[in-house]
């Protein structure tokens, strides 16, 4: 991908940033700016309907699905845009950028007709279920199970097990998971991708308390818990699979979002620097430059990737990604307290994600553990991106 866009481009880029902020400067002016995921969180989901039903929300999807039908160059331009105009966290992320684009890509015509034009007018919500206690960054350790059974209404799933760190559940009506539907399978074999309602007598949240003081995400547990036989992507035991698919898309055009986030906090760490006169001092201004630089790679290999992946190529970047990302904002987190001093260490109230930067310090200190640490993230590089020997894995 060019890293200059094209007039027409450009004229897109007009039109998603006027639309933008005339919301955020009118109806919505209340959220703009927040990003702690249970904030103000009736009318982020109001604001998702308004974004579906001005098809903002999903514009990479076909139009009939509730989307634009953009370019992957009007994509990255839109999210941009979302992040320089101070829009709220998207509280259907897993919905828009994970369960849709996997079920446009694994689904089958009834599926999408099905699921996509809720998630795309901000009526239905999904969260994830990946991990669990002893299968956490090492997905195929899954043991949740799910057998196909009668009942009432014709042939289901019964899933039971537990999953943690389910961001998103509070509020979701369904949940994307991996289940075991093979009886004596193990590792990546026997596992099923299923799509499960989540308002269901079989489902118990648990919050898990941060410390933000925010309880963003949940243990979840599965008891009897049904969903109907044709909701699985892809057939049984196809689950690693359609995953992989999942975790590919992760990597996407929402990483530029990402990074406009991740450059509004830079920003902030430098306006403190210059209020507190932070900013004249050698040390902090070659981490600012650092920082700067990082975050510049971080955008040039981004658009590396998604070029590669609009060629129909497979990208050795996208497996160093997260471990770079990660591991740059967590000393970008230790920058920021450092410049803010013993300020930073002050909390007048939780849940402390109100305050930005004392925030991106406590938030960071999860990036280099979920979504793959960075340990598992280095043999992933190793093995799959340099073909080293794998690592030996008990029987």
């Amino acid at each position: 991908m060019k890293l200059g866009f094209t007039p027409q481009e450009e004229r897109f880029r007009s039109e998603a940033a006027g639309w933008l902020n005339a919301q955020l400067s009118g109806p919505f002016r209340d959220i703009r700016g927040v990003s702690s995921l249970t904030g103000l969180l009736e009318r982020r989901k109001e604001w998702e309907r308004a974004l579906g039903a001005a098809r903002w929300s999903c514009i990479g999807w076909p139009e009939e699905y509730g989307g634009r039908n953009a370019t992957l160059a009007e994509q990255v331009v839109f999210a941009e845009e979302y992040a320089r105009s101070g829009a709220p966290g998207r509280v259907g992320h897993m919905g828009i950028e994970l369960a849709g684009p996997t079920i446009l890509a694994f689904g089958t015509e009834e599926q999408k007709r099905r699921f996509l034009p809720p998630i795309a007018r901000g009526e239905e919500f999904w969260c994830q279920g990946y991990s669990e206690p002893n299968a956490g960054s090492d997905l195929a350790n899954v043991r949740t199970r799910a057998v196909l059974t009668p009942g009432a209404g014709g042939r289901e799933w019964v899933i039971n097990g537990q999953k943690i760190w389910t961001s998103y559940a509070q509020f979701a009506d369904w949940t994307f998971m991996v289940c075991r539907t093979e009886e004596g399978s193990r590792g990546h074999r026997g596992l099923s991708y299923l799509l499960v309602p989540m308002r269901q007598s079989g489902v118990t949240l648990r919050p898990i308390r941060q410390m933000t003081g925010n309880s963003d995400f949940n243990e979840t547990f599965f008891v009897d818990a049904r969903t109907g036989a044709d909701n699985i992507l892809g057939a049984p035991g196809d689950g690693w699979k359609v995953a992989m698919g999942t975790l590919s898309i992760e990597r996407g055009v929402s990483t530029l979002a990402q990074q406009m986030n991740f450059r509004n906090e830079l920003q902030a760490i430098i306006a403190a620097a210059k209020a507190n006169g932070l900013i004249a001092d050698p040390d902090i201004r070659q981490r600012l430059a650092h920082a700067h630089i990082g975050l510049k790679l971080m955008r040039y290999s981004a658009l590396r990737m998604l070029s590669n992946v609009e060629a129909g190529k497979l990208s050795s970047e996208g497996y160093t990604y997260k471990i770079f990302w990660a591991t740059w904002r967590k000393k970008l987190g230790v920058l920021a307290l450092d410049v803010l001093g013993p300020q930073g260490e002050i909390a007048t109230a939780a849940p402390y994600e109100w305050a930005l930067l004392p925030r991106v310090f406590l938030g960071s200190r999860a990036d280099t553990i979920y979504g793959g640490t960075n340990q598992i993230q280095r043999n992933i590089i190793a093995e799959r991106a340099l073909g080293l020997p794998k690592e030996p894995r008990g029987q």
